[in-house]
């Protein structure tokens, strides 16, 4: 059986975005070599969406990563005493939704679910 997910984050610049994991999100990581960090992920949960675009049912998955947190506004609040500046909060049907830019400029989104996840 499966016991875990590995997620890959593509980055313009890996090194700043790694630091960022670690320094400001704290996740714990290992180092798997030449500073290639491995973090290790809260618990998480999957949903599949339907796709009306080809490439994004194509043989390769389209993935969006959101990480869940239990109050979006003390997150924000948390972020911004790290100098990291949150997207306005957008209401969802399925929760609250921000992002936040990593050093690279990738965005990360972050929601707080309105019914109760998964794991």
């Amino acid at each position: 059986m499966i016991t875990g997910a590995h997620v890959l984050l593509f980055s313009g610049d890996a090194d700043a975005d790694r630091a960022f994991v670690r320094d400001v999100l704290g996740f714990r990581s290992v180092d798997a070599g030449h500073g290639w960090l491995i973090f290790a992920l809260p618990p998480s949960e999957m949903a599949v969406h339907p796709s009306d675009s080809p490439a994004e049912s194509s043989s390769e998955i389209g993935a969006s990563l959101y990480l869940i947190c239990a109050d979006v506004q003390a997150f924000i609040k948390t972020m911004e005493s790290r100098q990291v500046k949150c997207a306005p909060v957008v209401t969802e049907r399925w929760g609250l939704r921000t992002s936040l830019q990593l050093p690279s400029g990738g965005r990360l989104g972050v929601y707080q679910p309105t019914h109760p996840t998964a794991i």
